[in-house]
């Protein structure tokens, strides 16, 4: 089978930061699926791994990676109980395995959801892993329902994001917060608010432009760009036993005593926990993503998918790594497996 993989790390304007390659096609065991890739998507981790784990190194056999996968169920290990042959499903897999930027794929069924059914594989395919972590950091990290929580404020550092597009509408409307998030272009401004935002508040000036809004002070901030950034401003603006949660990768320490005044909670979220660790309730992953396709389904969420790249190249996916680390992108670029390449 076909895979796309690298080396070793190399900047993607280079020819060989990417290389297409021939690879054994994989048999599933356990509780493993093989699944007839479709389509992928790329993410900040994508461009984060290659341009990290192999510096200075240089790999015989190419690593593939590649977290986000529509496709279909090729066959099944002999543990397999909740998927069968022809399964239209999607995912984002586990980062200690190798990626969906290949032919097939074997993916842990606990991890795997059954495919959004009114949508196109492209606009299914952007959405697995942001939809993960955005639902994983509101319900499963700070444990917010309407319930107790609606009406409350959040921020939403990064609104036009990945992430952050999915989590504003979640928010909103899973959980009927007041949503404010952050832009700083008019075409971001203009996402967020389409998406559902009630406010948009430029990042440079973020606590001025909070009090500016009547928000001076929040019940709620997630963090989906860089908690070294903006931590002061978080100190300042997160209300007396608010909520702060974050994926980011701090470059430096953050000093959690500076929120022990207001008894503030802050919670970290990282989409491959269950899958690294095998965890207990590991099939919680199955069970989101089936909620997700439902709600995109029944038309509650919106696929994010801007940009579609029709053919399963090496040129096309540097293309993608290109885009995304021009840190311009707005919602998600995809690979289509099918046509031109």
């Amino acid at each position: 089978m076909k895979a796309i993989g690298f080396q070793t790390s190399l900047p993607i304007t280079e020819a060989n930061s990417l290389i297409e390659f021939e690879s054994e096609k994989p048999v599933p065991t356990g509780q493993d699926l093989l699944v007839r890739v479709q389509a992928v998507s790329v993410n900040p981790v994508d461009y984060k791994v290659r341009k990290s784990s192999l510096k200075d190194k240089m790999q015989e056999i190419p690593k593939v990676i590649g977290w986000d996968a529509v496709g279909i169920v090729e066959s099944v290990g002999e543990a397999v109980s909740l998927f069968k042959e022809g399964n239209a499903v999607f995912y984002a897999g586990d980062i200690t395995r190798p990626g969906s930027n290949q032919e097939y794929q074997l993916v842990d069924e606990r991890i795997v959801g059954f495919a959004p059914e009114t949508l196109s594989i492209e606009a299914a395919a952007a959405m697995p892993l942001t939809s993960l972590t955005a639902y994983e950091i509101l319900f499963d990290r700070l444990r917010l329902s309407k319930e107790r929580d609606q009406g409350k404020s959040v921020l939403i550092i990064g609104g036009a994001g990945g992430v952050g597009s999915i989590a504003i509408q979640l928010a909103k409307k899973l959980l009927g917060l007041t949503v404010i998030a952050t832009a700083s272009r008019t075409s971001t401004v203009q996402w967020c608010t389409e998406l559902g935002a009630h406010f948009v508040v430029n990042h440079t000036n973020l606590v001025e432009d909070m009090a500016s809004i009547g928000h001076a002070e929040v019940d709620i901030i997630l963090d989906f760009v860089d908690v070294n950034q903006y931590w002061d401003a978080f100190v300042a603006l997160i209300k007396p036993q608010g909520q702060i949660g974050s994926i980011s990768d701090p470059a430096a320490p953050v000093n959690l005593r500076q929120l022990k005044g207001k008894s503030v909670s802050f919670h970290w979220e990282l989409m491959f926990t269950r899958p690294m660790f095998f965890t207990a309730d590991m099939v919680r992953q199955q069970e989101i993503l089936n909620i997700i396709s439902e709600l995109l389904d029944n038309g509650t969420l919106k696929s994010t998918l801007t940009t579609t790249l029709k053919g399963f190249s090496a040129k096309n996916l540097q293309k993608a790594h290109q885009l995304l680390e021009s840190g311009k992108t707005i919602g998600k670029v995809v690979v289509s497996f099918e046509g031109d390449s």
